[in-house]
């Protein structure tokens, strides 16, 4: 029986994408228990997020073809198992070298996701409301990923921090069964065969969109990954708070995607969804300039981190859902693998970046640059809207 048009569909793909998320976001709320356990400083930390998402980037196009050619279904199931493998070993990793291939094989595996998850929506979502399934869906990055905050942080309070991770890991296999017995999915061509870029590249607002999405992604990724660290080091606060307030980002940035997606319904099509992603990062770029300045406050920061789940960290549903609309529904796999490259691409850039930055004139400079990234994206993302 086809699933299409089901919100059952919707749930099923985005309690794969909180499991998926759940695995691969562990190592941002490990960034402390990491420093310590390696002696790492902040640059380094950020050389380790980029080893992973290196190896979540490279993965995208093979991925893309692979849940275009077999179907979303096998690629999902198989590839949440190696994200649980993935993440049991990071925390057997006896060594930062063997800790970076640990991550980058994590980020391998969670490659499937956006190809996979954005499929299935396009797939099974009911008319007329694809921008608040998709927004839906997105939601099990900020849940998985919040879910991640409290668990490895919640764990690491009464046991070693590597437990933590292997919970993920037995949740995310619990998932996988499930997911391989109750999801029905669209099948594939039967070919495995390299995404076609040709049309995607004549294609303007799909270009200017991608290009859009390399600063969404530089501002998210520098984002989580300094969080936990900026609240220990400035706040003054212990790394269990700072895993709360990550926490509280990814459930507001739950809640800001919804909210994008059901107002990007409303306003209508790709256009809607541009003006809604605009909207959000303009008040995100001042939410990370009052950053420049606050410094101590842990009330001003939780507000700051807050808002900036709802905004820049709850777009990239609206993201998603824009990018789907502007391509053929036959290239979904190889736009959004495209479109993920390019947030990756931000995000290998930024955190290393950003420590740096910190390690010298310090996280007032680091945020400022962030805010300058995400102004650059908001001025690609009006560019989208008005070729829509």
């Amino acid at each position: 029986m086809s699933e299409s048009g089901s919100w059952r569909t919707v749930g099923v793909v985005a309690g794969w994408q909180t499991a998926a998320s759940l695995c691969y976001y562990s190592i941002f709320a490990a960034t402390g228990f990491l420093r310590e356990s390696f002696g790492l400083t902040e640059s380094l930390v950020g050389v380790f997020l980029t080893a992973a998402l290196l190896g979540y980037t490279v993965s995208l196009f093979p991925s893309g073809a692979a849940v275009d050619g077999y179907g979303e279904k096998p690629v999902m199931a198989v590839g949440l198992v190696a994200l649980a493998a993935a993440t049991v070993g990071v925390s057997f990793a006896p060594s930062y070298a063997l800790l970076l291939v640990a991550g980058a094989l994590l980020g391998v595996a969670y490659s499937v996701a956006m190809p996979g998850t954005n499929r299935g929506i396009v797939a099974g979502a009911p008319p007329g409301r694809s921008n608040l399934a998709m927004g839906l869906k997105q939601v099990g990055v900020t849940a998985g990923s919040g879910a991640a905050s409290l668990l490895v942080t919640g764990v690491a309070a009464v046991a070693a921090w590597q437990v933590g991770f292997w919970v993920v890991a037995v949740l995310a296999c619990v998932y996988a069964v499930g997911f391989a017995v109750v999801y029905g999915g669209k099948p594939g061509s039967g070919d495995l065969t390299w995404p076609e870029l040709g049309g995607l590249r004549s294609n303007r607002a799909y270009v200017a969109l991608v290009a859009a999405g390399f600063f969404v992604g530089a501002a998210i990724y520098s984002m989580l990954g300094y969080t936990v660290l900026y609240v220990e080091d400035v706040v003054g606060a212990s790394v269990a708070v700072g895993g709360a307030v990550l926490a509280a980002t990814q459930v507001v940035g739950s809640l800001g995607r919804i909210g994008a997606g059901t107002l990007a319904d409303r306003l209508g099509g790709a256009r809607g969804a541009a003006t809604v992603a605009l909207g959000q990062s303009v008040a995100a770029a001042g939410l990370f300039a009052v950053l420049v300045g606050v410094g101590g406050s842990l009330l001003v920061t939780v507000a700051v981190f807050v808002g900036l789940g709802v905004t820049i960290h709850g777009s990239t549903g609206v993201f998603y859902s824009c990018l789907s609309d502007v391509v053929a529904d036959d290239d979904i796999g190889a736009a959004t693998a495209g479109g993920q490259t390019a947030l990756n691409a931000g995000g290998l850039l930024a955190p290393p970046a950003f420590g740096l930055v910190v390690e010298g004139p310090g996280y007032g400079t680091a945020w400022a640059f962030v805010a300058v990234v995400t102004v650059a994206g908001a001025a690609l993302l009006f560019a989208v809207r008005r070729r829509l």
